[in-house]
């Protein structure tokens, strides 16, 4: 077993706390893709919305930059950037939905694990973070190849259209 070594630089904190200042405050719902998809008139098909869930509290959108086949994205409807931003019904419709997308996505695609996971806050990776999202994405024992590792391209065996026919049929409710 390999040790972790670990170089302690105490001056960094005060430095990093500079540069991150005060929160920015939470894009306005009409500049955040999410909202404009979840709220806008084209069809859930050209909008890769999956699923919305009836009571209208959360909803699943394929990712249009996944990681790999099958990466799809469950979010609240309503516009907040963390979990603790939810009420209680958004926080059971959403790891309801989550559930739920677990499901399709190993009915889909029956892969050897999935990643369930978020990125809250730009520094953690996100790149819409004022509107939470969970990745839902199927994985496979070696699944990370020399496209990935040498010249930092996925190669995607599918196009969306049909992950999208994959993944809603698959879908539970």
């Amino acid at each position: 077993m390999s040790r972790l070594d670990r170089l302690w630089a105490g001056w960094r904190g005060e430095y990093v706390e500079g540069l991150t200042g005060e929160a920015a405050p939470a894009a306005a719902p009409e500049g955040c893709i999410f909202c404009a998809i979840l709220a806008g008139d084209a069809p859930d098909e050209e909008t890769y919305v999956l699923w919305r869930d009836p009571s209208g509290l959360a909803a699943a959108i394929l990712n249009a930059y996944p990681y790999g086949s099958g990466h799809l994205m469950v979010m609240p409807v309503r516009h907040c950037a963390s979990p603790e931003d939810l009420s209680g019904q958004e926080g059971v419709a959403l790891w309801a939905a989550i559930t739920d997308a677990v499901r399709a996505v190993r009915r889909a695609y029956s892969p050897d694990g999935l990643n369930v996971g978020a990125n809250l806050g730009r520094a953690a990776g996100a790149g819409i973070p004022d509107h939470l999202h969970m990745h839902v994405l199927p994985r496979w024992s070696g699944d990370t190849n020399f496209m990935t590792a040498v010249a930092e391209t996925r190669v995607l065996p599918e196009p969306l259209h049909v992950t999208y026919g994959k993944l809603r049929a698959t879908w539970p409710r």
